[in-house]
């Protein structure tokens, strides 16, 4: 496996292993409507938004396993996203893409690399926390102002003596 730039001829494979992503995150939310009917087609609109020169992939020689990009403000840079394909998870690829993404951050001079993983994501909470990523820079709160079905929430994490749901 190695680590190489994003190339026009990846867009098909970086589209499936973002709609795998949201599959995932379909999953652990048990809500199959999460980013509608294509959502590979929102890679697109990521693309676009942070360009190719920020997008690294996993490859082998018989298919793209992973995909990291970096999202670049100033002195400051988020990994977004992560992902490595089901099959290939446990082997050190993501590891191996957010070394990548550490490095390019570096080269660009930022001072602060964030990651905002899904607070129900827990395998990438705690991936994330043994990569390096531990301390607390923001805490992204929200309120539900929809209909809530039973078991929609999880009872969560407390943070500073307060509960929170999940």
């Amino acid at each position: 496996m190695k680590i190489r730039p994003y190339k026009s001829s990846d867009l098909e494979r970086s589209r499936a292993l973002w709609a795998e992503m949201v599959e995932h995150h379909r999953e652990i939310y048990d809500d199959p409507t999460i980013s509608g009917d294509e959502p590979g087609l929102e890679f697109d609109a990521h693309l676009e938004r942070v360009g190719p020169d920020r997008v690294w992939l996993a490859v082998t020689e018989e298919e793209t396993i992973g995909l990291v990009s970096l999202i670049v403000n100033g002195e400051e840079a988020e990994v977004d996203p992560l992902i490595v394909s089901s099959a290939h998870r446990g082997r050190g690829v993501g590891r191996e893409l957010v070394d990548r993404a550490v490095e390019e951050a570096r080269k660009l001079g930022v001072l602060c690399l964030c990651v905002k993983p899904a607070a129900r994501n827990v395998e990438a909470v705690t991936f994330y926390h043994d990569s390096g990523f531990r301390t607390l820079g923001h805490l992204y709160l929200f309120q539900w102002l929809g209909v809530s079905e039973p078991g929609q929430w999880k009872k969560g994490p407390e943070i500073f003596g307060r509960a929170f749901d999940y």
